[in-house]
């Protein structure tokens, strides 16, 4: 009996695939359960439109995540902290801190997880941040770190 599975089942397969099970699985085991649906035209067009649907969505957050690496070329985020004698900053400056900067400064929200610091910056001036926005998208942060007064 061919079955279109709804969620994730071990040894079988993924959710959305169309898989062949023999048939006293499928009554007494997947289609009880809700974990799969029988595999007749209509079932077979809502999984098609669900899957087009899918591609779309994530076409969309593709675009929008490109559109935010775009706008992150032109931004320099400027943050002030204290520091002391010789350039060196009383602590460090988080990727939260300059999550924070972004959306107070440019109306950009990224979430402090997708900033990536290879190391804590502890000194003033400028430094380049990258950031993973998602489908293989990348942008770069440009900080610039300044002295409190």
């Amino acid at each position: 009996m061919k079955v279109i599975l709804q969620q994730d089942v071990k040894g079988q397969g993924k959710k959305g695939q169309m898989i062949e099970a023999s048939d006293g699985y499928a009554r007494n085991f997947l289609l009880p359960r809700k974990l799969a649906v029988e595999a007749t035209t209509d079932n077979l067009n809502k999984m098609k439109l669900q899957e087009k649907a899918k591609k779309a969505l994530e076409a969309a957050e593709k675009a929008e995540a490109e559109a935010i690496a775009e706008k992150l070329q032109g931004c320099v985020v400027k943050i002030h902290a204290r520091g002391g004698s010789g350039g060196k900053l009383f602590g460090a400056i988080t990727s939260k801190e300059v999550s924070d900067g972004l959306k107070a400064q440019f109306g950009l929200e990224i979430a402090k997880t997708k900033i990536v610091q290879d190391e804590p910056i502890k000194s003033f001036g400028a430094h380049d941040l990258k950031c993973k926005l998602g489908y293989e998208v990348t942008g770069t942060i440009h900080l610039m770190v300044t002295e409190e007064k």
